[in-house]
Order: C-alpha cells, then sequence, then structure tokens
C-alpha cells in the first residue's frame, strides 16, 4: 500500500493527483487535527510499502531516519518538492522499487525526476535489481553491494545463470564456469566470498512418512540430504505428499520451517505415473499407490536430480523445475 504525506496546504493538490492515480492512503496536515508526522511515519512504515513526501528532502529525511532498518525491508521513500519541480528518489531505489516509483509519478506530475543510484544511472543492472525482476534470493546485502561497486567502478564481473533463462546484463561477462567476481544465478552452495549468488527456488522436495514421524528427524535428514548435494536449502520451492498425510505434522512443520507452498495430490492422481518408479508392496497396501515421493515430484514438473533416499520411515525425492 502506498501513503501520501503533506505538510503544506500547496502539496495537498499534489497528493491529490497522486492518490487520484495510484490510490493508498493520504495524511495531509491541513485535515488532520493534532498532526503529528512522526506518528504517521510510524504507521506509513507498519502498514505501507511505499511512502511519497510532498515536502523538502530535509523534513523527509528527518521523519524517516529512525524507522530505516535495511534495504530488503524498507519501504520504496519518495519525495516530490511542493513547487512540483523534482520526484527524488531518496530510499529503497531497488529492492523497495523507489526509483522506478519516482520515475512513475514525475511522468504524472510533468517533473524532472532524480535517481541517484550509480548503477542506474550507468545503464548497468545491480544484483538486486536482476533478484527483484526475477523473483531471486539475494545471498548477501554485503556481496551484492560489491558486485555493484564493481560495476560501477568498471572491473570485470562475471555472470553465470545456470538454466540460461536469464540474458546477460550489460556490464556483466558472460561465463559458462565459475569464476571469482560472479553474479551467479543457481540453487548451489558456494564458499567463495567473491561470488555473489542470486539464489533461484526451483527445487521440489516429494516426501513419504510414516504416521507421527518426528519433525526433528524429518527436517535434519532433509538438510544433510541437501548439504551433502550442495544444494541451497533456500532453494526449495514445493514440498508434495500424497492427500492422506495432510495432516502430517513433520510435514506441515517443515512447510513452516522452511516458509514455502504444500501440496498434497490424491492416491488417483499418483496412479498416473506411480509405475514408472519402482515401488513396494507394503506402501500400496497402506496407502494404496506404489510409490510417492517420485511420483509427486513428477506431477509437480520436477526432473529428479537426487533419487528416492531412504531413511528411518522417510523416503525423499529431490527434484529442480526446469
Amino acid at each position: 500500500m502506498l501513503a501520501v504525506i503533506s505538510v503544506t496546504k500547496l502539496g495537498d493538490e499534489i497528493g491529490r493527483k497522486i492518490n487520484n492515480e495510484f490510490g493508498g492512503k493520504v495524511y495531509y496536515k491541513s485535515k488532520i487535527k493534532n498532526f503529528s508526522l512522526d506518528e504517521i511515519v510510524r504507521e506509513a512504515f507498519k502498514e505501507c510499502d511505499s511512502i511519497i513526501f510532498i515536502s523538502s528532502t530535509g523534513i523527509a529525511v528527518r521523519a524517516i531516519s529512525s524507522y530505516l532498518k535495511s534495504k530488503d525491508v524498507d519501504p520504496a521513500v519518495v519525495v516530490v518538492d511542493v513547487c512540483n519541480k523534482f520526484t527524488i528518489s531518496l530510499v529503497s531505489g531497488h529492492l523497495g522499487g523507489a526509483n522506478k516509483l519516482a520515475l512513475e509519478v514525475s511522468n504524472l506530475l510533468g517533473n524532472t525526476p532524480v535517481i541517484t543510484t550509480a548503477t542506474d544511472n550507468l545503464n548497468k543492472k545491480a544484483p538486486d535489481i536482476i533478484a527483484k525482476e526475477n523473483n531471486l534470493i539475494i545471498e548477501s546485502l554485503y556481496k551484492a553491494k560489491e558486485i555493484a561497486s564493481m560495476l560501477v567502478n568498471g572491473k570485470s564481473v562475471y555472470f553465470k545463470d545456470d538454466l540460461n533463462k536469464i540474458k546477460c546484463p550489460k556490464g556483466y561477462i558472460n561465463s559458462e564456469e565459475i569464476k571469482k567476481n560472479m553474479l551467479w544465478i543457481t540453487d548451489r552452495l558456494n564458499s567463495d566470498e567473491s561470488i555473489l549468488r542470486l539464489i533461484r527456488k526451483d527445487i521440489v522436495l516429494g516426501i513419504g512418512c510414516r504416521k507421527n514421524t518426528s519433525s526433528e528427524k524429518m527436517i535434519n535428514f532433509i538438510e544433510k540430504t541437501l548439504e551433502e548435494n550442495e544444494i541451497d536449502i533456500r532453494s526449495v520451492k514445493v514440498v508434495a505428499s500424497i492427500d492422506i498425510k495432510s495432516d502430517e505434522k513433520a510435514i506441515l512443520d517443515l512447510k513452516d520451517r522452511l516458509n514455502i507452498d504444500l501440496k498434497f495430490f490424491t492416491k488417483e492422481e499418483i496412479k498416473k505415473v506411480h509405475n514408472n518408479y519402482e515401488g513396494s508392496d507394503f506402501v500400496e497396501k497402506n496407502v494404496g499407490v506404489r510409490a510417492v515421493s517420485e511420483p509427486v515430484v513428477e506431477l509437480l514438473g520436477g526432473e529428479i536430480i537426487i533419487d528416492k533416499i531412504k531413511f528411518e520411515g522417510i523416503t525423499l525425492t529431490v527434484g529442480r523445475i526446469i
């Protein structure tokens, strides 16, 4: 949601134009009794993902200073001066979308946009922009800053996308090999501090388990398996199983622990593909299908990259959505 804050009557008309176009909540000092800018900003930081001040930059900076936390959580903050000469991207230009919002507001109001982000002005895509546009997880904001600095200073930065889905952006050098000073789009683990990974959520887990399996046993087994196979656990997108396990605490706890989606397939759906895999008479007798973990990965559209592993009543198959 957008918050528009105007501290003068002159700014109110600008605020109305913005609100008519973009919606959101408006806070006009001229209309609010006992107006408290600090209270309004506190509320806006909690409830809104974008804030536009119709004020001087000094007022905006002082108002938000005590509420700023980090570029990956702060809302976009844009300032429009009351004379409608400039629209300024102030905070969270990339991840928060302030640069994009500033350009849109400037176009609406017919004033001059002010974007000070160096990579934008050099027409080079910073790592956080690439992450935002492609729904990727930034491994490290510190590393992202280092890579952006290298781009700005004209140093060689390599680029690799494991799935070749993203075209090499301007300013980067495409590489099929892993190199130092690289932006790597992957689901793999890596410990090289000069490499910034943008983690793609493309891993799916097919799971079968005995009733009342320990939650800790399951998560520990999955963490160990993924680590041994050099897969970043943050790349897991979906966990799937058969619908009779839809109330299994270990699977539900796994969803919460990893903050991922769950998908349960019916016996009839699984039966369409279960003969593609080595099955079990015992499993078929108890749940009505010959296998669970591999078929559900196929039904999710995943390509199996780790064949079924059995561990103390748990079966796990790992797939990747290509």
